[in-house]
């Protein structure tokens, strides 16, 4: 690795700043004095209101630039580049979720495949001195032992959302080896905390739980997942910024692993929210659903190596954090 300087005029680019990690990562960096530019389309795969709170939070702070706009709109990415020639991009806007992709997989060609290849073409003519985009777990598909490493096999994706990942990490190490630009891919897993996805497990968990309407606990509770709490997240993607692969023989691309370290059992998770809520919760046991895995696991030794990052926030704490907010979010006494 390598550390970067930027034009201290230019803006640090965030697509994705009305979503989970977008808006956190976005946050951050305007509470340590950088320039901000936010792109998102505000779409309606889960509550608008939720997403329009998050900007309403940014938008407070004078160094951020709202761009409404779509990703697979290459007149409205090229000229969003020409406007603000951002020199380092960090794009987390995509079509999320696994089982949503079963339904609609064109969402998911347009966001994922198009859009990401108007980003790289984006940067292929401006002047770009990072590009940090985010893949996922889902890459590693249906395997059941762990840890999983970014050298093992990710031929077998099992979900039209893990394969729009997989093409991105792709079409990103070809225009890395092509064009030489500096490219991190990230691969997360299950993210969670405030301000999170209301798609996601935990959160509609939580949403039930305390209407006491009743979850269901797919695969009859033998469901593993390496959740890897927000701030986690936003401390790695810190480190990571101003420090781009160095050059090697095929090209400046690297791929990293993003988790909290261990798999949490999906009984264990459910008990532990409960006690965060103070309430229990009604189980429908079913089994597995189509395009979802047994196990995520990563293994981040590289992220240690590179950056000296560990996963600081354990699960029980992540989850006391979540549901605090949580309720107090959405008024919940």
């Amino acid at each position: 690795m390598e550390n970067v300087s930027i034009n201290s005029n230019a803006p640090i680019l965030v697509t994705g700043p009305a979503g989970f990690i977008g808006f956190h990562l976005a946050k951050n960096l305007l509470e340590e004095g950088f320039s901000v530019v936010g792109f998102d389309n505000l779409n309606e795969y889960y509550d608008v209101g939720l997403k329009q709170a998050r900007l309403e939070i940014l938008c407070k702070y004078s160094a951020f630039t709202f761009v409404k706009g779509d990703l697979a709109d290459s007149g409205a990415v090229n000229s969003l580049f020409d406007r603000f020639s951002p020199q380092i991009t960090v794009h987390l806007a995509a079509q999320a979720g696994v089982r949503y992709s079963i339904e609609n997989p064109q969402a998911y060609i347009d966001s994922n495949i198009t859009g990401f290849f108007n980003i790289l073409e984006a940067c292929r003519h401006h002047t770009t001195r990072h590009l940090l985009y985010a893949s996922s777990s889902s890459v590693y598909g249906n395997r059941k032992e762990g840890p999983f490493a970014v050298g093992d096999d990710v031929s077998a994706p099992i979900s039209l959302y893990a394969a729009t990942k997989l093409s991105n990490e792709g079409m990103a190490f070809t225009y890395s080896h092509l064009y030489g630009i500096p490219m991190t891919g990230l691969r997360f897993f299950t993210v969670y905390g405030p301000f999170g996805r209301p798609d996601m497990a935990y959160f509609s968990f939580a949403n039930k739980i305390l209407k006491g309407k009743a979850i269901q606990v797919y695969n009859h509770g033998e469901l593993y997942r390496d959740f890897t709490y927000i701030d986690d997240i936003v401390a790695a993607l810190r480190r990571m910024l101003f420090a781009p692969p160095k050059a090697d023989a095929a090209a400046r691309h690297k791929l990293y692993n993003i988790g909290g370290g261990r798999p949490e059992h999906l009984l264990y998770f459910i008990e532990t929210l409960e006690e965060a809520l103070g309430k229990k919760a009604i189980k429908e046991f079913r089994p597995m659903q189509p395009g979802d895995v047994y196990k995520t696991f990563g293994d981040t030794k590289d992220l240690e190596r590179d950056f000296g990052f560990l996963p600081g926030v354990r699960l029980e704490d992540g989850l006391r954090r979540f549901a605090k907010w949580y309720k107090e979010f959405y008024s919940v006494p």
